[in-house]
């Protein structure tokens, strides 16, 4: 007679849209988990509706997620590390104030991109994360164990993880999350006064207004600390993007029309070759890369993968027993395999590589 497998089990601290969708595709994959919120009503709602199966926290727990303002994650994550005993991430969408107050082995920091317009446990779904990019940011000492781990559970669903420096996720995010809203919100004032002197200017618009300002939905509230908690990094971009602006308006006032469409051809190239995910298996490649056995080898796998534009399908650590080294396992865009063999080889590691087609 088998026994049968015991249920993974996890913590989610924050029992909003983020964390509430977690709850949501932890549970579809069949965990066991547990939810805690400063809202009494909101962990009540989580339980009625399952989408928690107990209030608190789970001592025991696998894995923590920490889902809570920005502002309050550091405070949150330290407890989580005290009051658990395994391994805790979390989900701000800053990381360098969390990721350099908390040097401990066990925690990993993260940052889903995904979200809503919407807001709240009500908005919760467990499919939000499918085909969304997870970043993960690990600092140079980081235990591979613990990012491997973290890196794993968060493929399961359904993100493509990518591993940048904390400091440098909150320059990128400040260009490609932080600023664009700020930028909408802009945008949606100015579209707000005009129609107060034309009463159909905002029945006027447009798909493409309504696409580009639909993040200034967002609550005001976890802006202003996301704005306070990355300060340098958003206000070098708007900086950037005032500049640009102003090219552009010079570019029309001065009626240079040939610099205009090359400017504007040259965005709209870089828009066409956005990335997209590998989703066919014989578009993969195989990358076997042998590691020494110490903290920090795998995410810097991540990290050059993501400084190089590669995306990681699927990653595993096999380590050999009788050495002190292991193999790291990574599934890769096949059309991307010797860009990346090449950057390995430049840091010193031997990888071979293996077409699954």
């Amino acid at each position: 007679m088998t026994s049968s497998p015991v249920q993974q089990r996890a913590n989610v601290i924050g029992l909003g849209l983020i964390g509430g969708s977690i709850a949501l595709a932890l549970k579809s994959a069949g965990w066991r988990v547990s939810g805690d919120d400063t809202r009494e009503p909101t962990v009540s709602t989580a339980l009625d509706r399952g989408i928690i199966d107990a209030s608190g926290l789970d001592v025991g727990a696998e894995i923590t997620f920490v889902a809570v303002p920005v502002r309050s994650t550091t405070e949150e994550v330290k407890r989580a590390l005290a009051e658990t005993t395994g391994t805790v991430t979390d989900v701000g969408s800053v990381k360098t104030p969390v990721c350099r107050s908390v040097n401990d082995p066990r925690f990993i920091g993260g940052h889903p991109m995904a979200g809503s317009e919407f807001d709240g446990i009500d908005a919760a779904q467990a499919d939000l994360f499918n085909s969304a990019v997870w970043v993960l940011t690990p600092l140079e000492g980081s235990d591979d164990a613990t990012f491997a781990q973290v890196n794993g559970i968060i493929s399961s669903l359904g993100a493509d993880v990518v591993a940048l420096s904390p400091e440098r996720h909150d320059e990128l995010v400040a260009v490609v999350s932080h600023v664009p809203h700020l930028a909408a919100a802009t945008l949606m004032g100015l579209a707000s006064t005009r129609s107060e002197e034309h009463a159909a200017l905002l029945r006027l618009a447009a798909g493409g207004f309504r696409d580009m300002t639909r993040v200034a939905s967002g609550q005001p509230g976890i802006w202003i600390d996301i704005c306070a908690e990355n300060k340098t990094a958003i206000t070098s971009a708007l900086s950037e993007l005032i500049a640009g602006l102003s090219n552009v308006r010079d570019l029309i006032a001065t009626d240079d029309h040939e610099t205009l469409r090359s400017t504007l051809q040259a965005a709209r190239d870089a828009r066409t070759n956005l990335p997209t995910r590998v989703v066919h298996p014989e578009d993969l490649a195989e990358v076997r890369v042998p590691i020494p056995d110490r903290a920090g080898s795998a995410a810097e796998l991540f990290t050059l993968a993501a400084e190089l534009s590669v995306n990681i399908a699927n990653f595993e650590v096999v380590h050999v027993a009788e050495s002190n080294r292991g193999v790291a396992v990574v599934l890769i865009d096949s059309t991307k395999s010797e860009i990346f063999r090449g950057g390995l080889i430049a840091r010193g590691f031997r990888p071979s590589v293996q077409a699954l087609s």
